[in-house]
C-alpha cells in the first residue's frame, strides 16, 4: 500500500523541480536514523503476514460476478467493529486482526493484530488467524458479496459488460483510461495523483502487453476487437493504434491493471542490521521459485494470456520511465519525445521502479563482488552522501539506485520536515521502489527492528495455501540462519529465473538456476538423510559464533578454511547449474537436497511435539507436491476451468459466464464444500469444514 500521508497532492508539473530536495532530505532523514539504530541488536524475531483480498458482487439476475467498489464502506464498519470489540473486551485487543485500504476500491487488505513468533507451535496459529480475517470480513459484507484471495480478476477492464459495481465510464481524467474508470481507484488524494503522474512524468500512459493464449480459435495474429481504437476523448486514446498495443498480446493501459493485483507478503524482524542484511539477499533467488509455485493469474481483460504471473504486468503498470530512460523511440504522435515528461536529457535506467532486486548488501563474505553482475547505475550525490556518513559500500549503493527515482506524490504541507525526527521523505522512495525483496529500517520510535519484506508470492485462494506458503519461507529463514546457508548466485541468473516463472506452468516445463553447494561448508551427501547431521553441526556451529558475536550475518564475519566463500578469481560458473523445480524442492538425489528437504532438516533439528510436527508437514507437502507436479497451481486450475467449461469456445475469451461459474467454484473449493483432488491435498475439504467453528477471538 506504501506511505498514506495527509495533505495535498502536488501535479507532476510543480513536484518535478521539488524531486532533489525530497532525495537530499530523504538520505538525511535515513543517515539520522541510521546514526541512532545502526548499533541496535537482540530484537526478537517476530513475522507477519499481508493477504489481500478482492470483494466480488455477484449479480444472480444477470450472472456476473463483478468487483464491488465499497472499500470505503466496508472498512468503515470493519474499524467500527473493532473499536466495539477493543472496548468491550480489552484483553483480546491484540488477537484483532486489521484491515487497510488498496489502491483498487474494490480491494481489502488485512494484516494480524500482532506479529507472530516464528517457533513451530506459534506458526501453527497461522492459518487460524488467517481463516479469522476472512470470516470477519465476510461478515461484514452484504449476502451477494464475497472476499476472494484471486491475484486478479480475470475480467477487469473488458468492454463488453460492466465489470464493477456500480458501473461507471472508463473515462476518468487521472488514468485517460479506455477500459478503466477513475472511480475504481481509492479516493485517497495519493493514488490519482501517483496514477496521474506516472503518466505525465513517462510522456504517455503505461503500456502493459500479455501474450495471448493462442487456443484453437484464437485468431492469429490476434487484434484485439475490444479495443475502442477510435475514441477521441483524451490525446492518449490515439496511443493503442499508434504501437502502443501490440498484436498477439492483451494490451492494458492503465496503473489499476497492476496495483489491481491481489498478493500474499511477509515480513520478517531481524536482530540486528547485520542480520536483516544476510536474510535479504539469501531470499533473493528464492523470490523466482515461489513466484512459480504460487503461479495464480493466467487471465486479463477478459482473455487468457500466456503467462501465469501478474508480476510483469504490475512492473508495466507502474513504469514511470521516460522513452530516453527505456531506450526506446517515443511512440509517432504530436507531443510524444524522447525526454517523456522531464525537462531535462536523462540516462537509461534498465528496470521499472516495480521489478527484482538489483544487488546484494550483506557484508558476509560469502557475498563476492561477482554476484552483483547487473547494470546497477546510481545517484551519485547519494552515493557520496552516504559514504562521507560512513555506511559502506554495498548499502550506500542499494540507496543510491533507490534514489535515481523521482518522488511521484509530494504533499505540499510535507515538503519541509525535520530530518531528524521525521522520515516521509525517505519513505517517499523506499516505498515506492517495489522490489520482489524489501529492505526496512526501522521507523522512528524504538519499538520495531530492522526488517526484511519477502514480496514475490501471489495470493492463494485458501488459507491453507497462504499459511502453508508464508510458514515455509519463515522456516526457510530459520534454516538459513541456524545452518548459515549459502544460496548466493549471480543476480543476472535470478533474473533469468524470474523470466521463466512467468511461463505457462513454469513449475513443470522449466528449469531454474541455483546454487550447487549451500551449506559453507563441503558436503557431498546432501539428501536429507545423509545431510542432516551435517545440519545439526552447522547449527550448532552458528549458535556458538551467535553467542561470541561473530554469526554469519555480521560484518566482521570471517569464512572457514572449508568455506564455500571462494575468492573471485575462482569461476563463479562453476557454482550454479539448471534444476528442475522438483529438484529444488524435494533434493535430488545426493547432489543436492532441496529446500524443503533443509526445512525438515531444521525440524529434525528441534524439540517439537508429534501434533505441532505433523501441521508443518502438511504444510511442506503442499509445496512439495505442487514442485513436484503433482498438485497443480491456481493458474493451472483456473486455465483447465475455463478451457473445460461448456461455454468456452476455443477462443482464449473468459465470458461472463465462464467468470461467475468459476468464482462460485472457487468459492466452494475454498470453503469446503466441494473437493479439488487435483488442485490440493487430499482431505483438504474435510479438514477445512472440521475446522470451521475454530476462528474465533478468546478472551
Amino acid at each position: 500500500m506504501g506511505l498514506l500521508s495527509l495533505g495535498t497532492p502536488m501535479e507532476w508539473k510543480d513536484a518535478q523541480p521539488l524531486a532533489s530536495h525530497v532525495r537530499k532530505h530523504g538520505i538525511q532523514q535515513f543517515l539520522s536514523l541510521w546514526n541512532k539504530i545502526k548499533d541496535r541488536r537482540g530484537d526478537i524475531l517476530l513475522w507477519g503476514d499481508e493477504i489481500e483480498y478482492i470483494v466480488v458482487s455477484f449479480d444472480e439476475e444477470t450472472k456476473n460476478a463483478k468487483l464491488s467498489l465499497r472499500q470505503e464502506e466496508i472498512l468503515k464498519v470493519l474499524s467500527a467493529s473493532d473499536k466495539e470489540t477493543r472496548a468491550s473486551v480489552p484483553g483480546l485487543a491484540g488477537q484483532i486482526p486489521t484491515f487497510h485500504p488498496e489502491y483498487g476500491r474494490f480491494m481489502l487488505e488485512s494484516t494480524p493484530g500482532s506479529p507472530y513468533g516464528a517457533s513451530p507451535k506459534e506458526l501453527r496459529g497461522v492459518e487460524r488467524n488467517m481463516r479469522l480475517r476472512r470470516q470477519i470480513a465476510r461478515s461484514h459484507l452484504k449476502p451477494n458479496e464475497l472476499p476472494i484471495t484471486l491475484t486478479s480478476y480475470p475480467r477487469l477492464g473488458v468492454t463488453d459488460a460492466p465489470f464493477t459495481e456500480p458501473h461507471y465510464p472508463a473515462n476518468g481524467n487521472a488514468s485517460r483510461s479506455l477500459f478503466l474508470p477513475d472511480e475504481l481507484i481509492n479516493p485517497h488524494a495519493r493514488f490519482p495523483t501517483l496514477t496521474a503522474n506516472i503518466r505525465k512524468r513517462r510522456g504517455s500512459k503505461v503500456a502493459i502487453n500479455m501474450p495471448i493464449f493462442k487456443d484453437v480459435n484464437t485468431p492469429s495474429p490476434f487484434i484485439d476487437p475490444s479495443i475502442p481504437w477510435d475514441r477521441d476523448l483524451f490525446p492518449e486514446d490515439a496511443e493503442a493504434k499508434a504501437g502502443a498495443a501490440k498484436p498477439d498480446h492483451i494490451y492494458m493501459d492503465a496503473m489499476g491493471f497492476g496495483m489491481g493485483c491481489c498478493c500474499l507478503q511477509v515480513t520478517f524482524q531481524a536482530c540486528s542490521v547485520q542480520e536483516a542484511r544476510t536474510v535479504y539477499d539469501q531470499l533473493i533467488p528464492v523470490g523466482p521459485l515461489l513466484l512459480a509455485l504460487t503461479a495464480a493469474s493466467p487471465a486479463y481483460r477478459g482473455y487468457l494470456a500466456d503467462v501465469d504471473c501478474r508480476w510483469d504486468v504490475i512492473s508495466a503498470a507502474v513504469d514511470d520511465r521516460t522513452p530516453q530512460e527505456r531506450g526506446e523511440e517515443p511512440l509517432p504522435l504530436p507531443g510524444h519525445t524522447p525526454r517523456g515528461g522531464l525537462d531535462r536529457d536523462a540516462d537509461k535506467i534498465p528496470k521499472s521502479r516495480y521489478d527484482s532486486v538489483d544487488s546484494y548488501i550483506s557484508q558476509d563474505p560469502l557475498n563476492r563482488r561477482c554476484y552483483n553482475d547487473n547494470p546497477l547505475p546510481i545517484n551519485d550525490e547519494v552515493k557520496e552522501q552516504l559514504r562521507q556518513a560512513g555506511v559502506d559500500d554495498l548499502l550506500s549503493d542499494h540507496l543510491a539506485h533507490l534514489f535515481i527515482r523521482d518522488p511521484l506524490v509530494i504533499f505540499s504541507e510535507m515538503v519541509d520536515q525535520d530530518d531528524e525526527t521525521s522520515t516521509d521523505h525517505f519513505e517517499n522512495l523506499q516505498s515506492t521502489n517495489w522490489q520482489t525483496m524489501r529492505f526496512k529500517p526501522p521507523p522512528p520510535g524504538g519499538r520495531i527492528g530492522w526488517r526484511v519484506e519477502f514480496r514475490s508470492m501471489e495470493v492463494q485462494i485458501t488459507d491453507f495455501e497462504n499459511a502453508a506458503f508464508s510458514v515455509f519461507i519463515v522456516l526457510l529463514t530459520r534454516a538459513i540462519l541456524s545452518f548459515g546457508l549459502n544460496f548466493y548466485m549471480p543476480l543476472t541468473k535470478v533474473d533469468q529465473n524470474m523470466a521463466r516463472a512467468h511461463k505457462r506452468d513454469a513449475v513443470n516445463t522449466e528449469t531454474f538456476w541455483f546454487r550447487k553447494e549451500v551449506y559453507r561448508t563441503r558436503n557431498r551427501h546432501a539428501s536429507r538423510q545423509a545431510s542432516r547431521q551435517v545440519s545439526r553441526a552447522s547449527s550448532a556451529e552458528n549458535l556458538q559464533n551467535s553467542v561470541n558475536g561473530n554469526g554469519n550475518g555480521g560484518a566482521g564475519g570471517r569464512s572457514s578454511p572449508n568455506s564455500l566463500a571462494s575468492s573471485d578469481s575462482e569461476a563463479v560458473e562453476e557454482e550454479y547449474a539448471e534444476f528442475t523445480m522438483d529438484e529444488l524442492m524435494n533434493g535430488k538425489g545426493d547432489d543436492f537436497p532441496g529446500l524443503v528437504g533443509l526445512v525438515h532438516n531444521y525440524l529434525d533439528s528441534l524439540n517439537i511435539d508429534v501434533e505441532t510436527r505433523c501441521e508443518m508437514g502438511l504444510y511442506l507437502d503442499l509445496v512439495s507436491q505442487r514442485a513436484s507436479g503433482k498438485l497443480m497451481t491456481t493458474a493451472t486450475w483456473i486455465r483447465q476451468y475455463v478451457r473445460n467449461h461448456p461455454a468456452y469456445k476455443g477462443d482464449s475469451v473468459v465470458s461472463q459466464e465462464i467468470n461467475y461459474d468459476m468464482i462460485k467454484q472457487l468459492d466452494l473449493i475454498e470453503r469446503g464444500e466441494v473437493d479439488a483432488p487435483s488442485f490440493l491435498p487430499k482431505g483438504y475439504a474435510q479438514r477445512r469444514k472440521s475446522h470451521e467453528a475454530q476462528p474465533s477471538l478468546k478472551a
